[in-house]
């Protein structure tokens, strides 16, 4: 707001970011190495309880090899395989071969599913795993009787290519979730393991852990920023593209911000350390991803809900298609267990339990290297929903670098230029975008800064403090209402409708006026414009007096302005456009923003750098680009179709399968178990693949 002077540090402060990557950045993520749990939380059930707890990616793919090589026997001296191949393996003893192999590979290969259904017994979350163990059980059981002299033939290469097809299927989702997550591990290895400092007046070598704030670091071309911090000598352009999504290399020099994980140009940088591991922006960014990864939205609730139920409608459907046929078949039980297994492995939700967490985890780590932080995958969700978007103007939709325009005395008590020394006195205390305009015409000038103290931001009205003994307040239309004070006359020369006007009040007394001007960002029109087209209202809300808000939103076709808007008034312009049934999103980018950012459907904060930990805000658009918006909202509508394409295709796929594995068409078609658990397999494979093509846009 342009009479708002926000302080951006405040939203740092409160920021609260998960602490999953370690103290340096590196990232606690699996690798899938030996000993590690590289299991992802995506692949929680309602409950909480992660189905591939205590697994890992290898291990399923070791459990996977050895128990194919063991079935290749199996098979071999199966006498239904040499039956349908036509070719005879026999010698004494052969059926307790048959047994032994069959038990190795019950047991060695059957663990993980007997360890995920007794996770999923204590957590009351019966589920997918406990639907695998109880089948392959079923098959053991009545296999290892046929051997014991149960009449009928054993269904060992059953039993054997169901896990066979099982451990393939689990190794396929986890190494599918894993992947999603690799943008994440990228990220931390832009960090160099090496770091140049100098100490003692000397340059050394030290690891990055060794690094700390404060530390002087140099970084020379084409070398790697391994934290951020404030440039103190040198020039060069860096290439942050990585963080921001920003493709073109931004220059930098002396005074400005490096951000840790961004590639140094063809300068040499000297720079101080302000942001070492947890506290760098990195570490902000893969927190604030892993920590929408996690999060629960409602459409994953759905899948989970409608997961469970398939599970008891599996059980149920199985357990009934037994007794069908073992009561119709006269007592045929080889043939009801064929059916039940049939049933129980067909009908596992294993696609829908992938169908969500991939899609959820891949458009998280897409959007982030975009420049897109999802805080809030609820909220993300909801901005296909949208129909109304309010956007804060300075900062926002105009570039918010305010430069000096007019610094006008009210009388003759004061020069111009101490009236820019006052004001700039009082204003070093203020991040805010009027703040830095005076503070730039006064080293522009190279007058003298003055020293201030007792500073006071008053909220929505300018700032107050004491200079050289005297009372100092600057400040814009708001506090002389506030005061009931009269506003002085605005001299001709200011045209209110692109200056903001900030008036300096010394000891009490209107002593002069200083105005300042902003530009509309470049993307701003087209950003509205493209709203319009999706049939999204846009309306300007800022603190601004009634003529620089009518002149921006004119400029930009937007559908409305508030003017001399106050932050907890912001909030109840919000509740406003809510209480009339519209679904909101508020845009902008500072402390004054929070309470309507807090308020809205969806809360977008815009900022790059540290500042992105805006702590209410559900998305960050890191770019500062209005445009964005934009493409956040485009993106969150192709992942919601993924996701609803998916649970399609999960669900669609049990509901006919289900029937089939039943035996509802026999005798002209009957489902065998091993081509249940392919046709369950290839189902996973549908969906892991459906949702890697939203890269594809």
């Amino acid at each position: 707001m342009a009479h708002d002077h926000s302080h951006r540090d405040e939203h740092e402060s409160k920021s609260s970011v998960p602490a999953t990557p370690n103290e340096h950045g590196a990232h606690t993520e699996n690798t899938g190495h030996a000993g590690h749990t590289d299991h992802a939380s995506h692949a929680t059930g309602g409950s909480g309880y992660n189905k591939h707890e205590g697994h890992h990616t290898g291990d399923f793919l070791k459990r996977f090899w050895i128990t194919l090589i063991l079935t290749v026997p199996l098979l071999l001296l199966s006498p239904m395989i040499q039956e349908w191949l036509g070719f005879g393996i026999a010698f004494p003893g052969d059926k307790y071969v048959l047994l032994i192999l069959g038990s190795i590979i019950y047991l060695y290969g059957g663990m993980p599913f007997f360890k995920g259904m007794t996770g999923e017994l204590r957590a009351k979350a019966i589920g997918m795993m406990t639907l695998v163990a109880l089948a392959i059980t079923v098959a053991y059981i009545y296999s290892a009787a046929v051997v014991f002299g149960l009449k009928g033939m054993d269904f060992f290469w059953e039993l054997a290519t169901l896990i066979v097809i099982m451990l393939l299927g689990h190794w396929l989702e986890m190494r599918s979730q894993m992947s999603a997550s690799r943008a994440l591990q990228s990220l931390v290895e832009l960090l160099p393991s090496d770091v140049s400092v100098v100490r003692d007046g000397r340059e050394e070598k030290i690891n990055l852990d060794q690094l700390h704030n404060g530390d002087t670091v140099i970084v020379r071309p084409g070398g790697k920023i391994p934290a951020d911090g404030l440039i103190t000598d040198g020039q060069s352009y860096v290439n942050e593209s990585m963080l921001t999504g920003e493709s073109v290399p931004v220059k930098k020099a002396r005074n400005d911000k490096v951000i840790a994980g961004a590639i140094n140009g063809d300068g040499v940088l000297h720079f101080t350390a302000t942001g070492v591991g947890k506290d760098s922006y990195l570490h902000k960014v893969i927190g604030l991803v892993q920590s929408a990864q996690e999060a629960k939205s409602n459409t994953q609730n759905l899948a989970d809900r409608v997961a469970k139920w398939l599970t008891y409608i599996a059980i149920v459907m199985g357990v009934a298609t037994f007794i069908y046929w073992f009561t119709a078949g006269g007592g045929n039980l080889s043939f009801a267990l064929e059916r039940m297994v049939t049933v129980m492995v067909t009908a596992c939700p294993h696609a829908l339990g992938v169908a969500i967490p991939l899609v959820v985890a891949i458009s998280t780590t897409l959007s982030a290297t975009n420049g897109l932080l999802i805080r809030n995958r609820t909220a993300f969700e909801t901005t296909r929903k949208l129909s109304t978007i309010i956007f804060d103007k300075t900062g926002t939709l105009t570039e918010g670098s305010h430069a000096v325009q007019h610094i006008i005395p009210l009388g003759e008590k004061y020069a111009a230029d101490e009236l820019l020394q006052y004001a700039a006195a009082i204003q070093q205390n203020s991040e805010h975008h009027i703040a830095k305009g005076i503070m730039k015409m006064l080293n522009e000038k190279n007058l003298e800064l003055w020293r201030s103290g007792d500073f006071q931001y008053m909220q929505g009205m300018g700032v107050t403090g004491s200079v050289n003994g005297k009372t100092i307040v600057a400040a814009g239309p708001n506090y002389f209402q506030d005061k009931k004070i009269t506003l002085p006359e605005t001299p001709g020369e200011i045209d209110p409708a692109s200056e903001t006007v900030n008036y300096l009040l010394i000891d009490g007394h209107p002593e002069g006026i200083i105005t300042l001007a902003d530009t509309i960002r470049e993307g701003s029109r087209q950003a509205i414009d493209d709203l319009k087209q999706m049939g999204i209202k846009s309306f300007l809300l800022t603190g601004d007096n009634e003529d620089i808000a009518a002149s921006v939103a004119n400029k930009l076709g937007m559908d409305g302005y508030m003017a001399n808007v106050l932050p907890h008034l912001k909030q109840e312009k919000v509740k406003e456009f809510q209480a009339e049934g519209e679904i909101v999103a508020m845009t902008g980018d500072g402390v004054n923003d929070a309470p309507a950012l807090a308020q809205a459907d969806v809360g977008i904060a815009v900022g790059s750098g540290t500042d992105v930990a805006a702590e209410t805000a559900d998305i960050i658009l890191v770019n500062s680009d209005p445009r964005d918006v934009v493409k956040m909202i485009d993106f969150g509508k192709r992942t919601y179709r993924k996701m609803v394409q998916n649970l399609i295709w999960a669900v669609g796929y049990n509901v006919i399968a289900i029937p089939l594995a039943a035996g509802i068409l026999y005798p002209k078609f009957i489902l065998n178990p091993a081509m249940g658990a392919i046709l369950m397999s290839a189902s996973t494979l549908v969906v892991a693949f459906n949702a890697m093509t939203l890269k594809l846009k």
